[in-house]
């Protein structure tokens, strides 16, 4: 599948609606979204909603239903015709999508990096042995458990205020959120270290926006086209290659992150045993020249085998 522009649109004419959660840092997504249509004369506006995934916070996402939990709704709302599209962090996205349904548009990736946010500590290394750490992540707990195995992994669910609430309450020393978030809503200076690529490999999709439509809705895929970042759409295609392929859900332990430097595509991923404190994490590196996203999600493929023969489940 190559990913091309569309003619050109008469967009004034084009009224469209964005399903949203309703936490600050999806507002913000959905409000740079209708900024970028705006400002190519679309008429927009914005749907919030309260998901599953926002209500349930007493438990993690592997036991309750996974990602999907922060989508479902917006689908609905996709379906019943209350809205055009919806824009989703990528990482929440299931890797499989819904029958009727289609990722319209993947746009250029912030920071795609975990940061280490801590009142006290200026990085993980500086913790006192047994200190108490916040994720809900089973990709991060692993990562983390490498890095200091003495550490205590706790659960942190909630928005991204919420987390940074229950942080400064001092329930934990400090926690692990995702760069991207905290840049785009401003709060750069909470982040005291940014962890390299090499420590802590993101999530696949980690830092992209997707932006999923009806698969039926050609019009909205046309209008949405000029957005979709070449770049990141082949990283992310690779990514999520990963993870589908090794039946990726909050509930796998797996990191897998993708890099393109002119046609040449590197990827590398990571799945650790979160039941085996002293397992060494499982890695496997792939790259290879690409121009489509079916070419970059077959490299994806074959780091996902390398994994498997290596015994990640």
């Amino acid at each position: 599948m190559q990913i091309h522009s569309p003619p050109s649109l008469i967009l004034s004419t084009v009224h469209l609606t964005i399903a949203t959660r309703e936490s600050r840092l999806a507002l913000w997504q959905a409000h740079h979204l209708q900024d970028l249509l705006q400002a190519r004369g679309c008429h927009i506006s914005i749907l919030g909603m309260t998901t599953q995934g926002d209500q349930i916070l007493d438990r993690s996402l592997s036991k309750v239903g996974g990602k999907g939990l922060f989508v479902k709704e917006l689908e609905v709302a996709l379906e019943e015709g209350r809205a055009d599209l919806a824009v989703h962090s990528l990482k929440d996205v299931p890797m499989d999508m819904p029958e009727g349904f289609a990722l319209a548009c993947v746009m250029e990736r912030e920071d795609p990096r975990d940061a280490w946010v801590s009142p006290h500590f200026a990085t993980l290394q500086d913790l006192p042995q047994g200190a108490v750490v916040g994720t809900s992540s089973l990709r991060r707990t692993v990562l983390l458990r490498a890095l200091r195995p003495d550490l205590q992994i706790e659960p942190l669910r909630g928005n991204l205020d919420t987390r940074l609430r229950k942080l400064d309450e001092g329930q934990y020393a400090g926690i692990v959120l995702a760069a991207a978030g905290l840049k785009r809503l401003g709060l750069s200076d909470r982040i005291r270290h940014i962890f390299p690529i090499t420590e802590m490999l993101p999530a696949a999709g980690q830092g992209a926006l997707g932006i999923e439509i009806r698969s039926a809705r050609h019009d909205v895929s046309e209008v949405l086209a000029p957005l979709a970042h070449h770049t990141t759409w082949l990283a992310v295609a690779a990514e999520r290659a990963v993870s589908r392929a090794m039946g990726g859900s909050c509930s796998m332990p797996l990191a897998a992150h993708a890099t393109l430097d002119r046609s040449q595509l590197s990827i590398q991923a990571a799945w650790g045993n979160p039941e085996d404190l002293h397992a060494p994490l499982i890695r496997a590196q792939v790259q290879g020249d690409v121009s489509t996203l079916a070419q970059a999600e077959q490299l994806g493929l074959q780091v996902a085998a390398q994994l498997r023969s290596q015994g990640a489940a």
